[in-house]
């Protein structure tokens, strides 16, 4: 009970987020990339804990993502923009409190969600989405898609983004999901 969970998806949103967080009245769980990442938050976004950051406006596909995951979903949502498909990314730094209002307000419209996180699928984002969706019995989303780790250990070691690919987890698989979804009916 009232732990807050955040997850900046580079450097500078870590930055916004201490400066938010100087008063914050309960404990901060806080997940770290492991640095060198793209700088992909801009300083005119701020940062409100507890307040989800629209970063492309949706399309036919949303990108729903958090930490590091959100350059690949932004990565994605190029890939697809390329190829004809809108597809726009909403970034949830706070996973706990999160933020609903924002996310039922962004897939009006929308195809396909795709929940991107680097984290198990068990408990994280995507099970948030999903818990979010039904409390408000929304149907208005055809499908909604969770993307991240398998309830299992890594079979082998790497880097980041060795494991991330070994899991599928960058911009180019994530674009060719987003379509394989749409096109499947």
């Amino acid at each position: 009970p009232n732990m807050t969970i955040v997850a900046p998806c580079d450097a500078e949103e870590m930055r916004r987020f201490m400066n938010a967080s100087l008063h914050w009245p309960d404990p901060i769980y806080i997940r770290l990339a492991k640095g060198g990442d793209s700088v992909v938050s801009r300083p005119e976004h701020k940062f409100e804990i507890g307040k989800a950051i629209m970063l492309r406006e949706p399309g036919r596909v949303l990108f729903v993502s958090t930490g590091v995951m959100t350059q690949r979903a932004l990565d994605a949502s190029d890939k697809l923009e390329q190829k004809g498909i809108p597809a726009g990314v909403l970034h949830f730094h706070t996973i706990k409190p999160f933020d609903r209002d924002a996310l039922l307000s962004s897939i009006t419209g929308v195809d396909l969600v795709i929940t991107v996180e680097e984290h198990t699928l068990i408990g994280g984002l995507g099970s948030l989405v999903l818990e979010t969706l039904n409390a408000e019995r929304h149907s208005g989303i055809t499908k909604v898609i969770r993307l991240g780790f398998p309830d299992e250990f890594a079979p082998e070691y790497g880097s980041q983004d060795s494991l991330l690919d070994k899991w599928g987890l960058n911009g180019d698989v994530l674009a060719d999901r987003a379509i394989s979804e749409l096109t499947s009916g």
